[in-house]
Order: structure tokens, then C-alpha cells, then sequence
């Protein structure tokens, strides 16, 4: 289970899966609270605690509309964990290369 997401932890503030439920929403463009908690079935108090998190490490960005406040991703702020993402994938691939190699030749 993950901490408490800290103003700095942006690692830690998506680890947990309702804020990742969130963040994949809000892929898709910008969205009211209203239609969050229409889409993840959660009540309005959850969907603005997790929304509150991701806005305080910067992942979320609000624009307010009169009584109504809307959502959406900042793109600046996961590109960095975008590029962390696949530099560590890409590294894991080629070692899962070089074992599944290796196996094969002990195999022959």
C-alpha cells in the first residue's frame, strides 16, 4: 500500500490506483469532478481527496467555470516519469534478452 503522497513525492502520489484511475481519465481531456465521479463510481469526497493529492505535486492541473471546476493532465510534470518509465523498461528488456539468451544456449 502506498505513503501518503508528500507536495514532492509525485512517484509516490501515483502509485496508488485510484489516483492512477484518475490520471488515465484525464488522458483523455479535461474533466469536471462531476464527471469523474460519474466515471469512477467513487463518491464526489474521494474523488476530490485523490484530485487534491495530484494537484498538490502537480500532476493535475483546475480551471475554474463559474461553480464548476475542471480537470487536466500536466503534461509537463509527467514527462519526466514518462522518460524514467522507459528508461528503466528499456533496461529491463535487454537484461530479460541477454538471460533469455543465455538460457537458450545452456538449453542447447
Amino acid at each position: 500500500m502506498a505513503r501518503a503522497a508528500t507536495t514532492t513525492d509525485v512517484f509516490n502520489a501515483i502509485a496508488e490506483p485510484g489516483r492512477r484511475q484518475i490520471l488515465d481519465l484525464l488522458a483523455n481531456g479535461e474533466l469536471s469532478v462531476n464527471e469523474l465521479v460519474e466515471q469512477l463510481g467513487l463518491a464526489q469526497p474521494q474523488v476530490s481527496k485523490r484530485l487534491h493529492v495530484l494537484r498538490e505535486v502537480g500532476l493535475v492541473l483546475v480551471r475554474d467555470d463559474g461553480r464548476q471546476r475542471y480537470y487536466r493532465l500536466n503534461g509537463r510534470a509527467l514527462k519526466p516519469i514518462h522518460d524514467w518509465i522507459r528508461r528503466y523498461e528499456q533496461m529491463w528488456n535487454d537484461r530479460f534478452d541477454a538471460l533469455d539468451d543465455l538460457l537458450e544456449e545452456l538449453h542447447d
